[in-house]
């Protein structure tokens, strides 16, 4: 049981990390992440997912309105040739805000997603790297 109405995610892991016990992700995101698990056919670990405003102002440089204080973006801990499948899978699914952090550790990399509506803080679509 996961504890949430998304079968392949865990409260834990889409809860905020500073302990506040907030999770506020929205729920077309989520159905739209369900699909992309459900495609890559394996379990995708989230480093990160939602972040209260204290929290994302602490971690990001985005502040206190980052794309995960919006429930709507989500950090998938993968590398090398799995990144490169689930990059593939997530441009398919419609996910229009990609990060890639593919350098250092492989302990230490990741792919963002997120569905940000186009605006002048967050055009979209958008690829960057970290």
């Amino acid at each position: 049981m996961t504890g949430t109405p998304w079968p392949h995610f865990s409260k834990e892991e889409l809860s905020c990390h500073c302990q506040c016990g907030r999770m506020e992700m929205d729920s077309d995101f989520m159905a739209r992440l369900e699909e992309l698990r459900v495609a890559y056919g394996k379990p995708m670990k989230l480093s990160s997912a939602y972040r209260c405003p204290t929290h994302n102002a602490k971690t990001s440089s985005t502040g206190t309105m980052g794309p995960h204080t919006t429930g709507k973006a989500v950090d998938i801990a993968v590398s090398g040739a799995e990144a490169y499948k689930l990059l593939v899978l997530a441009l398919q699914h419609g996910f229009n805000g990609i990060g890639i952090s593919q350098k250092g550790s492989h302990s230490t990399r990741f792919i963002h997603i997120d569905t940000l509506p186009n605006d002048p803080k967050h055009s979209r679509p958008a690829l960057w790297s970290y």
